[in-house]
C-alpha cells in the first residue's frame, strides 16, 4: 500500500564513465532508510534482486536512499503525518 515503482527503461545513462547497460534505483521511505546499517541490510537485497531480474553485475548498479519525513508526502488530501 505504500510502496511506488516507476521503471523507465531505455534511458540513456552513464555510469563510471561507461555507457553500457547499467541501471540506478532510487528508494524513498518515511523511518525505513534513515541509518546506514538499514541501507546496508536493504542495499544487499536490492542487489540480489537487481542483479538476477537484470542480469547486470553490481558494479553497474547504484542504489540512492533518501528518507523522508512524514510531511514531505501528500496523500488523500493531507500530508502522511495525519494518516
Amino acid at each position: 500500500q505504500r510502496v511506488n515503482v516507476t521503471v523507465r527503461s531505455g534511458l540513456p545513462m552513464v555510469l563510471a564513465g561507461s555507457a553500457e547497460p547499467c541501471a540506478q534505483l532510487l528508494v524513498s521511505s518515511i523511518g525505513v532508510v534513515g541509518s546506514a546499517e538499514q541501507n546496508q541490510r536493504h542495499s544487499a537485497r536490492f542487489f540480489d534482486f537487481l542483479t538476477a531480474q537484470l542480469g547486470l553485475g553490481p558494479e553497474r548498479i547504484v542504489i540512492r536512499f533518501y528518507p523522508l519525513e512524514p510531511w514531505q508526502i501528500g496523500k488523500n488530501r493531507t500530508v502522511m503525518t495525519f494518516l
